[in-house]
């Protein structure tokens, strides 16, 4: 090999190596203007219909963690019960007077899965909400509890403020070999300057790994009676 080929080499894995250097402390409104090109909302505490929405957000969080504590949510894993905390949060702020329902995406579908899990309207204005748990036994560790992926159908289609709404979870009993979780403390946030770390990782795809080409080498295959 020349050394011109030992040179290119070199400068591309010093290129590669650079690229999974992570990032730290991006703001999130910045990360969300860049993906979607709108824009994060700052919360103002002198502006009477965002006052109102906190006021009406405190509301929903009491009525759904008293929804949730009548018979506490059925699931093995903490990390499970994300999805069942969602459903009474988006009933209680309806039930509130904040139209909620689950955001739509750049293609016009609605999606259940992936960042944030609802939006509101108040004064035919939007609101984005995150809904979290957290155990207080670990709030203050470097767990991963908040994270999103930029996709071709992310569903941040509007200006507008965005929340999270966490509930403190605890297990208060045990049912058909599951935990009871039930709650006891909310928090609502702002999380217009949160601050996101960004680590890159390399992927592939079944077809590319089970087809013998683009890399892999299919060694031996056959079938087990």
């Amino acid at each position: 090999m020349c050394n011109n080929e030992n040179e290119y080499i070199k400068k591309l894995e010093n290129v590669i190596k650079q690229m999974l250097q992570p990032l730290k402390d991006i703001p999130f409104n910045l990360v969300i203007e860049a993906i979607t090109g709108k824009k994060v909302m700052s919360f103002d505490f002198k502006n009477s219909d965002h006052k109102k929405v906190l006021k009406l957000l405190k509301q929903s969080a009491l009525i759904a963690g008293k929804e949730i504590n009548k018979t506490g949510i059925l699931r093995s894993r903490p990390n499970e019960i994300g999805n069942d905390i969602e459903l009474y949060v988006r009933k209680a702020l309806n039930s509130s007077g904040l139209t909620a329902d689950i955001p739509e995406s750049t293609k016009g579908n609605k999606k259940a899965t992936g960042y944030p899990d609802i939006l509101f309207w108040y004064n035919e204005k939007p609101y984005y909400l995150e809904c979290k748990t957290y155990n207080i036994e670990n709030i203050a560790t470097t767990q991963r509890s908040f994270y999103f992926s930029p996709s071709d159908e992310f569903k941040v289609i509007y200006d507008a403020p965005h929340f999270i709404l966490s509930f403190e979870i605890y297990v208060s009993g045990e049912k058909d070999n599951k935990h009871i979780y039930k709650c006891k403390h909310y928090k609502i946030l702002s999380n217009e300057s949160l601050s996101l770390d960004v680590k890159y990782e390399f992927n592939s795809d079944n077809k590319r790994m089970y087809s013998g080409k683009d890399g892999t080498i299919v060694l031996d295959e056959g079938a087990i009676e």
